[in-house]
């Protein structure tokens, strides 16, 4: 969870990511961020995140986005 938490900060260090739970709701991470995020996520932590994934249940949270890449994890 470091790992995402330093990945997020570089990405926008304006967010207060271990308190913010609607991410994509707020308009806090727009689409070009989260495609960006995307690409940095399925480097980082090699694993690759379906279309079919990309919805804003999955990236609201840092939460989320970990609980993702939990599963994606167990799926490769």
């Amino acid at each position: 969870m470091e790992e995402l938490m330093e990945l997020l900060q570089a990405l926008k260090p304006e967010i207060d990511f271990a308190q913010e739970k609607e991410l994509i709701d707020d308009g806090l991470l727009e689409s070009f961020d989260v495609l960006t995020l995307i690409a940095e996520l399925e480097d980082q932590f090699g694993v690759e995140i379906p279309a079919e994934e990309i919805v804003p249940e999955n990236f609201n949270s840092a939460e989320g986005i970990w609980r993702l890449l939990e599963r994606m994890k167990e799926e490769a």
